[in-house]
């Protein structure tokens, strides 16, 4: 199971124009880990205590509602 290394994610951070810390994580999962299927992505989060209350904020309780909210977030 892939775990987000945060050292990396506050570098990322730094380079991002972004405000929402959780719109720049799923950015540098994107990215650093090279994922872009929503379930992989979401399985990354749910297994990390700090994502996963990322995820509980915005009322996120499954990969369709990641999907749904990346979706939103990227067109909205």
């Amino acid at each position: 199971m892939t775990k987000i290394n945060w050292d990396e994610y506050k570098l990322y951070k730094k380079s991002s124009i972004k405000d929402d810390n959780f719109e720049i994580l799923l950015d540098f999962i994107k990215s650093y880990y090279n994922m872009i299927g929503t379930f992989d992505i979401y399985d990354v989060l749910l297994n990390d205590e700090l994502a996963k209350m990322m995820l509980e904020k915005r009322d996120i309780v499954d990969a369709e509602g990641l999907e749904n909210y990346m979706f939103k977030s990227n067109n909205g």
